[in-house]
């Protein structure tokens, strides 16, 4: 009889937990063997990292040997008071190869003003003492205190925040030779801008990890900083102005670029152009003329002191010159011609009547209400006399001229004093100037008005009537055209003729206009209303080096940071910042040698050309004799 074993319920089932744990096992190991497989299997492939890894790398005290490359980081440890936006561009725009690294750590604002309310203690009880002990103010304590003041003012409201920046450079050379050069080429150009800067020590490695895109600061050397300057520390600022059409106004002193552009393609075509004397201001405006009428445009001038003459003889333009005993004359009764009948003739009358009593009171310097009603009266009449009267059709008639408004208030009752003062511009000794029909040609590309010759009081009245002539001759036929008022302020001093001025750079656009306004007397011409309205409807402004009289209400009136305000201040002749719509650029006005003999104002450089040009003439005679 065979024997049988006998098994229980409890030897013939394992545990739960038994078998769990031997699955878990035996997943552990099955992934172990994956991972085995993965390894081996990635030992013999080529990774990225693998082809862009160096074949070697030494760490120095003060450079890094990648393979065959040299390179060393360099970090920002000292700022000035003031930095410009874009100050790290030359850096930047080098045409070799490096790596920026930027860390910045915010700062909370109690904790800050905690300390700056400190040291505000600490400088006013030093100058304080500095005072009770006689000893002369020190001007740099004084500064400190208040931009520490500024900026706890500006930290409490919110509109400044608090920051520690770092700033590295890791540059990159094939022998050691060329990395020292760059160096010092580095260090140099921040040095440029009073930023002082050093080459790492025993921290090369350092240096490069954090350069590389990691975001690991190894160096941690930070300078604080609130966020107007790190906002001008941001390496990629928009300061493009290049477009495919327009002319070439200079060079973007930022990257280097060409600032082309069209001022027809803006909102408006306006133009002021503020600038100290010597600055550079009509050799820019002159750079622009000439470029702009290689493009077809037409340009008229007012030339107060007779700088346009060359470059009027250079293109062949028309010179008129303006003055009490010269054969130009132009009336300021003078009216456009009606354009396709958009304007009615008797708008066009109306008009012309309002802007002529504000020529009667430059020419008067005021007027009471009484003589203002005659005066518009008696302007009506003098153009009914004429017979110019709304059913008239202005291409045929014939403009009156000021000893017609004369006859006219002579027969007017309460117009005694009037006349008294008119008979001045009629018979006396101004009656060269206004009394007599239109006589200029304006068929030319450019045309030219000189008022030099006039005498500083006729001058104001003078170019408000040159301007109106020219207006009319606009609102006639359309066409590409500029205006340019150069020393601008004059018509500032007198506010109808400013109010003129205000509603002809409002208006121009509809017409194909761009008025281009030049000064130097800047603080005159913004504390007028009527300046402050030209500059916001110019598109295009053109700022070139200031004076320190000037400087602030400049910085207010176009907001200028406090790094743009410096860069005014120390530009050379012809740089400055050139805003065209929202963008805006430092610049620098570059011409050819052929351009610059033309528009040059040079009082020595245009006595060369004069004596080069007479002795060509003198050549050219004597040859001409020798032939016959």
């Amino acid at each position: 009889m065979a024997f049988q074993p006998v098994t229980t319920k409890s030897t013939m089932l394992e545990p739960e937990g038994k078998k769990k744990g031997k699955d878990k096992k035996k997943n552990i190991e099955q992934q172990l063997i994956t991972i085995e497989e993965e390894r081996t299997y990635r030992e013999g492939t080529v990774a990225i990292r693998d082809l862009i890894a160096p074949s070697a790398f030494k760490v120095e005290s003060n450079f890094i040997q990648l393979g065959d490359v040299f390179l060393r980081t360099i970090y920002v440890i000292s700022y000035p008071r003031y930095i410009s936006v874009g100050w790290s561009s030359p850096v930047l725009n080098l045409n070799v190869t490096f790596d920026v690294g930027m860390f910045f750590y915010p700062i909370k604002a109690p904790i800050i003003l905690k300390q700056l309310k400190k040291k505000v203690g600490t400088l006013e009880a030093q100058i304080s003492a500095d005072a009770e002990k006689g000893a002369p103010r020190d001007p740099i304590r004084e500064t400190a205190l208040r931009d520490i003041e500024g900026l706890r003012d500006d930290l409490t409201q919110g509109t400044e925040h608090f920051f520690q920046f770092a700033f590295y450079v890791t540059i990159y050379a094939k022998e050691k030779e060329e990395l020292d050069k760059l160096s010092e080429d580095v260090e140099n150009l921040f040095g440029s801008k009073l930023i002082y800067s050093k080459s790492v020590f025993f921290q090369s490695e350092q240096g490069f990890t954090s350069t590389l895109p990691l975001a690991i600061d190894e160096i941690m050397v930070a300078f604080n900083m609130n966020s107007s300057p790190i906002a001008a520390s941001f390496p990629f600022i928009s300061s493009e102005l290049t477009s495919d059409d327009g002319i070439l106004y200079g060079i973007n002193r930022h990257n280097n670029s060409l600032v082309l552009f069209d001022r027809f393609s803006l909102q408006n075509a306006n133009m002021v152009v503020f600038a100290t004397s010597g600055a550079g201001k009509s050799y820019a405006v002159k750079l622009e003329i000439l470029r702009s009428m290689m493009m077809g445009t037409e340009v008229i001038i007012i030339d107060p002191e007779m700088e346009y003459v060359h470059l009027s003889e250079a293109v062949g333009g028309t010179y008129v010159n303006i003055s009490l005993a010269s054969e130009s004359k132009v009336n300021p009764f003078d009216l456009p011609r009606p354009v396709g009948g958009q304007v009615s003739t008797e708008d066009i009358i109306r008009s012309a009547v309002i802007t002529l009593k504000g020529l009667v009171r430059i020419m008067f310097g005021s007027l009471t209400p009484q003589e203002d009603s005659i005066v518009d009266r008696a302007l009506l009449e003098t153009y009914a006399k004429k017979d110019i009267t709304p059913s008239s059709d202005l291409s045929t008639v014939e403009s009156p001229i000021m000893q017609d408004f004369l006859d006219v208030l002579e027969g007017m009752e309460g117009a005694e004093n009037l006349t008294i003062k008119l008979q001045k511009y009629t018979t006396g000794t101004f009656s060269g100037l206004f009394n007599s029909p239109t006589n200029v040609n304006m068929n030319n590309q450019l045309v030219v008005f000189s008022v030099r010759d006039l005498e500083d009081e006729l001058r104001p009245m003078a170019i408000y009537t040159l301007i109106n002539y020219v207006w009319n001759i606009v609102r006639s036929e359309r066409k590409k055209r500029l205006l340019v008022i150069d020393e601008a302020w004059w018509l500032m001093t007198h506010e109808d003729s400013a109010k003129f001025i205000y509603a002809l750079v409002k208006r121009c656009r509809k017409y194909y206009l761009g008025v281009t306004t030049i000064t130097q007397d800047v603080n005159d011409f913004l504390r007028s209303p009527y300046g402050q309205a030209i500059v916001t409807n110019s598109a295009v402004q053109l700022l070139l080096r200031q004076s320190p009289a000037s400087i602030d209400m400049i910085k207010k009136t176009f907001m200028l940071t406090e790094g743009e305000k410096y860069l005014l201040l120390e530009s050379a002749v012809g740089e400055g910042i050139f805003f065209a719509g929202n963008k805006h650029a430092a610049i620098k006005v570059v011409a050819s040698y052929t351009e610059d003999q033309i528009i040059t104002s040079d009082p020595k450089q245009l006595m060369e050309i004069e004596k080069a040009k007479k002795e060509f003439e003198s050549q050219m005679m004597d040859e001409g004799g020798q032939e016959g």
